[in-house]
């Protein structure tokens, strides 16, 4: 527990951004702000209970899959009771729905009791199978993970990204209660951008790297994987250089958000590939054999990342002339375009690019031409190991070191 002790001193003094633009925006927050250190002293509580009775550990590789899988279908049919209730309580045409839903809430609570149970067994089971795969992939010291592997599944913070209108940057991302209702978002973003001059997005996440690590409620074993593998990166870089000056310029946030997403990919792979192989995504297929006959032309499907990556390009554009108006009205027009092609944005304004810009593990994207995502996927590309890849990105502490590693 010494390791968790120090990882909480460490993450509660490095997530938390500083700054004259943070406590301006904090004027409007700090009634709904997320108590981080309240919910982490209770979850490292709850961790140390389950590892002093934990059986998971004894247990063989098919019974601790079995437990995973069992926790997966029970959070699945939790999810379609809680949807069935709520479209109870929201049907016009129940004259009681308290009565109605009464059978329905009655199987809820029995399932949500077990799902509890089954969940703790399957958080454990997935971080003795996490560090096993860390000791095959060289990531530990005398085959301990440090910091251990923990996470929780948790309801999630919301997060109030604010960047300037000017130009696209974080100034600001403050953990917001995850009940606020959608009206009480709009109220915040509204009343924030009106009296700061700001761009300001409410946004959900996937995952916070205090310890242990928060995740969201999945069945998609190669989502929670992944987002397992990430948020650990994280709190492995937050014992380094790189983690402990995250929020220090918007370089080094996207070195850390994008070096934990590569490794975030490659451990949760194997560990689908140890563990649960049959839940191995297929690898990309082949490119089609040129035809000598062409078929009809079809419109070409609509490319997500490729259309952000316009999105991002034109408006970084816009705005280093200096107009900011036509930018906004820009990225406001594109978001009706995602609509139409199935894409549900509430907003695309700058601090959506701002939050979501950072994460540039693949190509195109949000990113737009930030060089700091390809700076990083070279590195990896030239690294023969991700251990050695985490060992070199680990101790830069700023984006020309990353710069000289690669220069031949």
């Amino acid at each position: 527990m010494g390791a968790g002790i120090l990882a909480i001193l460490v993450l509660v003094s490095s997530t938390v951004p500083g700054g004259e633009r943070l406590e301006q925006v904090r004027a409007y927050t700090r009634g709904v702000e997320f108590d981080y250190a309240g919910w982490m002293l209770a979850a490292l509580w709850d961790k140390g209970q389950q590892w002093a009775l934990s059986a998971p550990r004894y247990w063989d590789e098919k019974t601790q899959r079995q437990v995973v899988e069992d926790w997966a279908a029970l959070t699945r049919e939790v999810q379609a009771l809680r949807a069935e209730s709520a479209r109870i309580f929201a049907d016009p045409s129940v004259s009681d729905p308290q009565t109605a839903a009464a059978p329905v809430l009655a199987r809820l609570r029995a399932r949500e009791a077990e799902q509890a149970r089954l969940g703790a067994l399957s958080e454990e089971i997935l971080q003795i199978q996490t560090r096993a795969v860390l000791a095959e992939m060289g990531l530990t010291y005398g085959k301990q993970a440090v910091p251990s592997v923990l996470y929780r599944i948790s309801k999630l913070p919301l997060a109030l990204v604010v960047s300037p209108r000017e130009v696209i940057r974080q100034d600001a991302n403050i953990s917001l209660l995850p009940d606020m209702g959608l009206d009480e978002i709009t109220a915040l973003e509204q009343r924030v951008e009106q009296e700061l001059g700001v761009s300001a997005l409410v946004v959900q996440i996937g995952g916070v790297a205090v310890y242990p690590a928060m995740v969201m409620e999945t069945t998609n074993l190669v989502y929670l994987t992944d987002t397992v593998a990430h948020e650990w990166t994280h709190n492995y870089l937050t014992l380094r250089p790189l983690g402990m000056l995250y929020d220090a310029s918007p370089e080094l946030r996207s070195m850390n958000e994008t070096a934990a997403s590569l490794a975030g990919k490659e451990i949760g792979l194997r560990v689908l590939e140890r563990y649960y192989p049959d839940l191995v995504p297929p690898p990309p297929a082949p490119p089609a054999a040129p035809q000598t006959q062409q078929p009809p032309a079809e419109p070409p499907a609509f490319d997500f990342r490729a259309e952000m990556h316009i999105t991002r390009v034109e408006a970084d554009r816009l705005l280093a002339d200096g107009k900011v108006d036509e930018a906004e009205a820009y990225m406001e027009a594109r978001r009706q375009v995602f609509y139409a092609n199935g894409y549900v944005l509430r907003r695309l304004n700058q601090a959506y690019f701002a939050f979501h810009g950072a994460y540039a593990d693949t190509p195109l994207g949000a990113a737009g031409e930030d060089p700091v995502g390809p700076a990083v996927r070279a590195l990896r590309a030239q690294s023969g190991s991700l251990r050695e890849f985490l060992n070199r990105i680990s101790w830069m502490d700023e984006f020309a070191d990353l710069q000289k590693a690669l220069q031949p």
